[in-house]
């Protein structure tokens, strides 16, 4: 069962040419295995699930937490109340929907629901 506001998803950037080489790296280092969504998108479950984004126009440009919300649109309204940036409005993906944020350190999050 996912809880509201726990930690559920880590999307890190692989710009530059380098997803096949994070997937071979990640790999040997650590037995993960990843699943492909086309050629700049892969995930992996490696207790925390999360995916790599090899779009340079989709990429994050550090790593980009995402927690998982019941509620969206009640979590953006909470997050804006409590200080909150939205950078990015409630958009769908294949999988959910989404929004981004930044929090008052500077940090960009992200949630999703399904």
């Amino acid at each position: 069962m996912k809880l509201s506001g726990k930690l559920d998803y880590l999307e890190m950037p692989a710009t530059g040419g380098t997803l096949d080489r994070l997937k071979a790296f990640y790999s040997a280092a650590f037995a993960w295995s990843f699943t492909d969504y086309g050629p700049t998108y892969s995930t992996f479950a490696a207790g925390l699930d999360g995916g790599f984004q090899a779009d340079a126009a989709e990429a994050p440009a550090k790593p980009l937490p995402v927690l998982y919300s019941r509620e969206l649109e009640k979590t953006l309204a909470a997050v804006e109340s409590a200080g909150g940036t939205i950078v990015k409005s409630i958009f769908a993906f294949p999988g959910g929907r989404r929004f981004h944020f930044v929090d008052p350190a500077g940090n960009e999050l992200a949630v999703w629901s399904e």
